[in-house]
């Protein structure tokens, strides 16, 4: 993979241009450390913004859901999309309520969408959303059967049009609202998971693995 994405017109940030970023490592890890994806689509000249859960593997995203699922089966059919990741890392408190903003990392991934049908590969990628979402889940569950895996569309779709684009910093107010006597700076922004809750009917003597007790999202390889 190449070190940065090529720009389209599609692409292209215009509204505060050096906030954007079209570096691979900069997109991936965004997207890496997101949870959940907005996929934004027409259908029948109606804009639909749906949340779903994703996963990177390399130049792709993968995203999965019930083949009875109108989104799933428009996704699987291919349709163009835009699939957005934003992680928000502060709020902004500026002198003006002009300059109030948000601190905040984000991508928008631009694309058709590709039905992922053959069945092995389709079973890998959902190896892969499970291994994506809960490092170390993977090996430690029953693996999906096959009536599971004909109920189940997956999607892919190519990271080769996107942008990240990123706030960082203190408030940028205007120089003559400096010395007003209104408190400025950051409120800071983290996600944080708490212990593992166990299922009510759970097995006596089964405790949390690791990688539940120590849930944190990170950056991927790859």
């Amino acid at each position: 993979m190449t070190a940065e994405i090529q720009r389209t017109p599609r692409s292209r940030v215009r509204r505060l241009p050096q906030r954007g970023s079209y570096d691979r490592a900069v997109i991936n890890q965004v997207l890496d450390e997101g949870i959940v994806a907005h996929v934004g689509f027409v259908h029948e000249g109606s804009p639909f913004v749906i949340p779903m859960g994703y996963a990177r593997d390399g130049d792709r995203l993968l995203l999965h859901g019930s083949s009875a699922s109108r989104l799933m089966r428009l996704l699987a059919a291919g349709t163009e999309a835009a699939v957005t990741v934003t992680l928000l890392d502060a709020l902004v408190l500026a002198r003006s309520y002009f300059h109030h903003s948000m601190n905040y990392r984000s991508v928008v991934v631009l694309g058709r969408t590709v039905e992922v049908a053959e069945q092995n590969e389709k079973r890998e990628a959902l190896d892969v959303l499970l291994s994506r979402l809960v490092p170390g889940r993977h090996g430690d569950a029953r693996p999906t059967n096959d009536l599971e895996l004909r109920a189940t569309l997956v999607a892919q779709i190519p990271i080769e049009e996107a942008t990240a684009k990123l706030r960082t910093g203190p408030p940028a107010d205007d120089d003559e609202d400096l010395a007003l006597p209104y408190w400025a700076g950051l409120v800071p922004v983290n996600t944080t998971f708490g212990p593992p809750e166990p299922a009510p009917d759970l097995r006596d003597g089964i405790e949390p693995p690791a990688y539940a007790r120590n849930y944190g999202r990170r950056p991927t390889d790859g």
